[in-house]
């Protein structure tokens, strides 16, 4: 399957960006919007979240049945989801339909109304999913693991807000908001799959166009990241009537524009990233302390975060906890081996090429690219900086991260 990238910039800032792959009759398109969670002040934490509910109550043009029918009538798929530095619109499509699926998004992302009654009765939707998150131990622990590492800044915050929040949001407020980060120069459309990129740069213009949203030069919302953030250590435990103990350790890890990353990402793989991890080697199959473990690497634009996540029966949680400190330690202390260093790279190469076999996967990546990061790595690109790691680059980040002061969460039955 061959590929081809290309990107225009349109005169108001507004970004296109798409990739054409041959031998496909399927097109992906995501709208992504440089705002999430921590662009929020207290007073509007949960606004990305909501807003992006609301974008599909319905416009001038459609209803939210209208909206919802458009996409389903041609068996696409069609979601969004709001992260901590931006969200995302994104629909999957017949190739012949994404002249439709564009019009869609372009409409809701110009021309919502968020009507009172709708904000009233999303939220009490957004209130139910704040209530299932807060059933799920998963949610729970990162939520905790995240407000110990930032505290009470928008990082530290749950991308969904609080009841609190929810409740206290206004009308008013949502629409200021939607008006300051909905501009063009703060939005990319990206699209894969079969795509001509000109035609596609014609369908943009049109539905964005409307009601001349996309007229005169606009310039992007100021940046809000600066220095590094810091990261404040220590423990948060919270008693929840769960079966199990859920826990997440770890630690300051590296911004997304690290070169670093490509050895931590190796070094992330082969200590937890698998069933030949060692993490789930020791914790689970020799010592049988906990069915699930495994450990991530999280970047921001000035933090990041590693650690572990572990599930666990109440009693054996100081062994779990035990044995992953040693293990961290090890690591710290001597690195990983050769073989480790092999399986790791092989895990990232087969994960991201396997990851990218599909249209909606081509899309995030060039679109995520676009958004938030200075330049495009091509796929090759992207394995040659994983096969140049090297065994003293990996026992060096280890020794840096992991001797780093530790951040606890544990939530579990009191």
């Amino acid at each position: 399957m061959t590929s081809r990238v290309r990107r225009t910039v349109l005169p108001s800032g507004l970004r296109v960006i798409s990739e054409h792959q041959t031998g496909v009759r399927s097109a992906a398109i995501g709208v992504w919007v440089g705002v999430g969670s921590r662009d929020e002040s207290p007073a509007l934490h949960g606004c990305s979240h909501f807003l992006e509910h609301l974008l599909f109550k319905g416009t001038a043009e459609r209803t939210a049945l209208d909206i919802s029918v458009a996409l389903d009538a041609v068996g696409g798929e069609f979601n969004a989801f709001t992260a901590k530095e931006y969200t995302c619109f994104h629909a999957r499509v017949l190739d012949e339909d994404l002249p439709l699926a564009v019009d869609v998004l372009g409409d809701m992302i110009t021309a919502s109304t968020l009507d009172a009654e709708d904000v009233e009765a999303e939220r009490e939707v957004i209130l139910d999913e704040i209530a299932m998150h807060d059933d799920d131990p998963d949610d729970v622990v990162h939520n905790l693991f995240a407000e110990q590492a930032w505290g009470d800044t928008p990082l530290g915050r749950p991308i969904a807000g609080t009841v609190a929040s929810i409740r206290s949001l206004t009308r008013d407020q949502v629409r200021r908001f939607y008006r300051r980060h909905y501009r063009p120069a703060n939005i990319v459309v990206a699209a894969a799959g079969n795509v001509d990129h000109a035609a596609l740069v014609r369908q943009v213009r049109q539905a964005f166009g409307r009601n001349g949203w996309l007229d005169g030069l606009d310039t992007p919302v100021e940046a809000r990241h600066g220095s590094r953030k810091r990261i404040r250590p220590g423990q948060l435990v919270t008693t929840r009537p769960f079966e199990q103990v859920n826990v997440v350790l770890g630690m300051e890890g590296l911004r997304r524009d690290d070169e670093r990353r490509f050895a931590l990402g190796v070094l992330n793989t082969a200590l937890g990233g698998g069933t030949s991890s060692r993490l789930f080697q020791e914790v689970r199959e020799r010592r049988g302390l906990a069915y699930s473990v495994f450990s991530f690497a999280s970047h921001h634009a000035d933090s990041g975060l590693v650690g572990v996540s572990v599930g666990c029966l109440p009693s054996k949680l100081d062994d779990v906890l035990a044995v992953v400190r040693e293990e961290l330690a090890k690591v710290a202390e001597s690195g990983i081996t050769a073989e480790e260093l092999a399986r790791g790279k092989g895990q990232l190469r087969g994960g991201l090429v396997l990851g990218l076999e599909d249209s909606a996967s081509r899309m995030s990546r060039i679109g995520k690219a676009e958004l938030v990061h200075d330049r495009l790595l091509s796929i090759d690109e992207v394995i040659d900086r994983i096969d140049a790691v090297t065994l003293d680059e990996v026992r060096e980040i280890a020794a840096e991260v992991f001797s780093r002061p530790e951040i606890l969460a544990v939530v579990g039955p009191g």
